[in-house]
């Protein structure tokens, strides 16, 4: 399994390929895909990382696990390949911006042009097994992405990251909350979403105002 990774983020994430964790990780990974369907395809593992760059970040939304349905999985947290029927999460996203933006729901569920705008959208594990949530989770790939979430605190600042529901939230505990900004609410789940939780939380024109002010680009969401 190669580590396909944009060059600006193998220069900040180099140290971490090394360690045993990660070594381990990748044998796992390899196996794991050599055994059963797995997702997303190969090529898509470090898709967030090809489509943002490490200096281009301005948004960072963090997701579980990649889809474990047939075809749904593209590498980026919440979105779907072209053609796939949006999943519920992803429904209620949809509903969230064109309430909040007066916008309508758009077809695709890809979120490539998100990402190709600075949004990085991270799994906490970056693979998972076809039908079986949560199958490659505690073999490294959280420890790899908190390295991710560290190196973004550390090295950058003002990025806006948004966290949704208790997973993304205690994920976030690595966010230095100085130097950055952090929106939180209920994830965007049926189960959480029409409990209230999700709703209304209007993150997406808060995002747009923040980098506003700051003289930045917004995101076309």
């Amino acid at each position: 399994m190669n580590v396909n990774l944009a060059d600006s983020w193998k220069k900040e994430l180099e140290e971490e390929f090394h360690k045993d964790y990660f070594k381990s990780l990748r044998a796992f990974v390899q196996s794991e895909y050599a055994e059963y369907r797995c997702y997303p395809p190969v090529h898509e593992i470090y898709a967030a990382f090809e489509h943002c760059g490490f200096q281009d970040v301005k948004v960072v939304i963090l997701g579980q696990d990649p889809y474990h349905g047939q075809g749904q999985a593209n590498g980026l947290c919440f979105s779907v390949a072209d053609g796939v029927t949006n999943p519920p999460s992803l429904i209620n996203i949809f509903k969230e911006i064109a309430t909040d933006l007066n916008q309508e729901i758009p077809v695709s569920g890809n979120l490539e042009h998100w990402a190709s705008q600075g949004v990085l959208l991270l799994n906490a594990t970056l693979t998972v097994r076809a039908q079986e949530a949560g199958s490659h989770q505690k073999q490294g790939w959280e420890q790899f992405t908190d390295a991710v979430i560290e190196t973004l605190s550390r090295k950058r600042e003002n990025i806006i990251f948004l966290l949704w529901g208790g997973y993304a939230k205690k994920k976030g505990k690595k966010i230095n909350a100085s130097k950055h900004h952090i929106l939180t609410s209920g994830h965007p789940s049926p189960l959480s979403a029409n409990r209230g939780y999700w709703f209304g939380n209007r993150h997406f024109s808060r995002t747009n105002e923040i980098l506003m002010k700051r003289g930045e680009k917004t995101i076309d969401w």
